[in-house]
C-alpha cells in the first residue's frame, strides 16, 4: 500500500462545547491559546482513514508512516489532536491490563497470557525508546509503580497478588515490600507494605501528543482539526466539510464510539475524575516520598491513582463517577464537586501534611469499557475497517501497542504481536437501557461495597472477588 494517504479523525464529543472553566487538565492549561489547525477543506481519498486523533490515532499514524514513508497521512479532529482521553489521563504508562491474567487464560490459553503481559511489559519500554529516539519532551521517567497495602485486607492481597504471579509463570512482574520498603519509595500514612514493579514509567501526555503529532506532521503528515466525524461506511469516512475515501478506515473513537449509531451498546463511557496540587515545597515532597517519579495507589477495590510530576505537584485521581444514562458524554461531567472533593479527601488521608495545600486544577473526562472489560485491536479486510480500543483506563501504553498491531495488520507484517488475545477479540454489546445505566452504576457501587466490608471486616471482600470472577476485571 504505497502512493496514498492515510486519514485519522475523531468523533464528535457530544454537543461540541467547552467544558467549565476550572476543568482544564494541568497537561493542557499551557495549550489554551494554541492556534487551531485548519479544518478539512474538501472531499478527499485515502489509502487508511483513521477516526480518533488521540494517542491510538497517533501512534498508529507514526508506525504506518516509519514503516512506509511514502504514505500520506491525515489526522481529522472534532476539536483539537489530543481533546480526549489521551489529554485527560493520569499520566501512567503502565503495563497494566484491565482483565486479569487468569481470565485471559481462561478466554485464550496460559501461553497467550503469557505472551500479553510480556507484550505489555515491553510497551512500556517502546515508549521510552520512541520517545528518547525522536527527542520528544514529555517528562518520561520509568521509576515503576507501587501500590501500597493500607489496610489488613489490601496487605492480604498484596500477598497473594506476588505469589499468584509467582504460580502463572510470571516470578518478579511483582516485588512484595514490607511496610519499611514500601515507605521508602511512598510515605504515605497507614502501610501495612505493598507491592512494587518496574513496568511502569510516567509522562506529561499532552507533550506526548504533541511531539507524536509534530513528527507526523514531519513526515508528510497533515492534521485537519474542527471537523467533526459523522458518519463511517466501508471505507469512507463523512463529515460536514467533505468525505474520505479509503481503502481502510481504523476506528479509534474511545469513549466517544457510542456517538455513532452503529455501535451505540459496544462500548459504556465511565468518567474519570482527577486533581492536581500547587507545586509542594521541597522538604514537603522529601518528608513524603514524592521526590522521585513513581507512580502509586493502594489496593482498594475502587481503582485510584497518583503520581508527583516533573513540577513537583501531586495528580491524584480516581474513579467513582456514575455512568450517564444512554452512555451519554458532556463537557458538564468533567467536574464531579462530590467525587473531586472524595478524590481530594482520600489524597489527604494518604498525606495529612497535604490539608493546606492548594489544589490548583480539577478535571476529568470519559474513558471506554468493554461489555467484557477486554480491550481489543482488529481489522476487518472485507469491510475496509479496522479498530483499537476501548482501553478501560489504562490505555496510554496499550494504545502503543495497538498501533504496532494496526501496522502490522494493515500493511501485512508478519509479527508476534499479531497473535496476541486482542488481535479480532470481540466483546458482547452492552445491555440496551434502562439495564445498561443500572447495570454499570450497580458495578460502581459494587466496588466502593467492597472497600467498606474490607474496612469493617478486615478481610478480602467476598463481593470483590465476585466480582472478578463475573468479569474478570482487577
Amino acid at each position: 500500500m504505497t502512493g496514498g494517504s492515510i486519514v485519522v479523525g475523531n468523533a464528535h464529543q457530544g454537543n461540541g462545547a467547552e467544558p467549565p472553566p476550572d476543568a482544564v487538565p494541568l497537561w493542557r492549561e499551557d495549550r489554551l491559546v494554541a492556534p487551531r489547525r485548519p479544518a478539512l477543506p474538501c472531499d478527499t481519498s485515502a489509502d487508511v482513514a483513521i477516526v480518533g486523533a488521540g494517542f491510538t490515532g497517533l501512534w498508529a499514524a507514526y508506525y504506518l508512516l516509519q514503516a512506509d514513508p511514502s504514505l500520506k497521512v491525515v489526522l481529522l479532529e472534532r476539536e483539537f489532536a489530543g481533546f480526549g482521553a489521551s489529554g485527560r489521563n493520569g499520566g501512567w504508562a503502565s503495563s497494566i491490563f484491565p482483565v486479569s491474567l487468569g481470565r485471559v487464560e481462561q478466554l485464550y490459553s496460559h501461553p497467550s497470557a503469557l505472551a500479553l503481559q510480556a507484550a505489555m511489559n515491553e510497551t512500556v519500554a517502546e515508549i521510552g525508546r520512541v520517545v528518547s529516539d525522536e527527542n520528544i519532551e514529555c517528562d518520561y521517567a520509568r521509576e515503576g509503580f507501587v501500590s501500597l497495602a493500607r489496610s489488613q485486607a489490601q496487605w492480604a492481597r498484596a500477598q497473594a497478588t506476588v505469589a499468584g504471579a509467582e504460580r502463572f509463570g510470571i516470578p518478579g512482574q511483582w516485588q512484595l515490600l514490607d511496610a519499611g520498603a514500601a515507605r521508602d519509595k511512598i510515605n504515605a500514612a497507614g502501610v501495612f507494605g505493598g507491592i512494587y514493579t518496574e513496568h511502569c514509567a510516567l509522562l506529561h501526555p499532552d507533550k506526548l501528543v504533541c511531539g507524536l503529532a509534530t513528527w507526523v506532521e514531519n513526515h508528510g503528515g497533515v492534521i485537519y482539526e474542527d471537523t467533526a466525524v459523522d458518519e463511517i461506511d466501508n471505507g469512507i469516512v463523512r463529515t460536514k466539510r467533505g468525505s474520505v475515501t479509503a481503502s481502510v478506515v481504523i476506528r479509534a473513537t474511545e469513549a466517544f464510539t457510542p456517538e455513532f449509531a452503529a455501535y451505540r451498546r459496544n462500548i459504556a463511557p465511565l468518567y474519570s475524575l482527577v486533581v492536581a496540587t500547587a507545586p509542594l515545597p521541597p522538604e514537603l515532597r522529601a518528608e513524603l516520598g514524592l521526590c522521585g517519579r513513581t507512580a502509586f495507589n493502594d489496593l482498594r477495590n475502587l481503582r485510584i491513582y497518583a503520581h508527583p510530576t516533573s513540577d513537583g505537584r501531586l495528580v491524584f485521581g480516581g474513579r467513582g463517577a456514575p455512568y450517564h444514562f444512554r452512555s451519554k458524554v458532556d463537557p458538564s461531567f468533567d467536574v464531579d464537586e462530590k467525587i473531586h472533593q472524595k478524590i481530594i479527601t482520600t489524597m489527604h488521608e494518604f498525606f495529612p501534611a497535604l490539608r493546606d495545600v492548594p489544589i490548583t486544577h480539577r478535571w476529568g473526562g470519559p474513558l471506554g469499557v468493554p461489555r467484557d472489560w477486554f480491550p481489543s485491536v482488529g481489522y476487518d479486510k472485507r469491510n475496509k475497517m479496522a479498530w483499537a480500543g476501548p482501553y478501560v483506563g489504562d490505555g496510554v501504553a496499550t494504545s502503543n501497542l495497538a498501533g504496532r498491531i494496526l501496522r502490522n495488520l494493515i500493511l501485512g507484517k508478519h509479527d508476534a504481536l499479531n497473535s496476541l488475545p486482542v488481535v479480532n477479540h470481540r466483546s458482547k454489546k452492552w445491555e440496551v437501557e434502562p439495564f445498561r445505566w443500572i447495570e454499570v452504576n450497580a458495578g460502581l457501587r459494587a466496588a466502593a461495597t467492597a472497600d467498606l466490608e474490607e474496612r469493617v471486616t478486615g478481610k478480602p471482600s467476598k463481593v470483590s472477588a465476585l466480582i472478578e470472577k463475573l468479569t474478570g476485571a482487577h
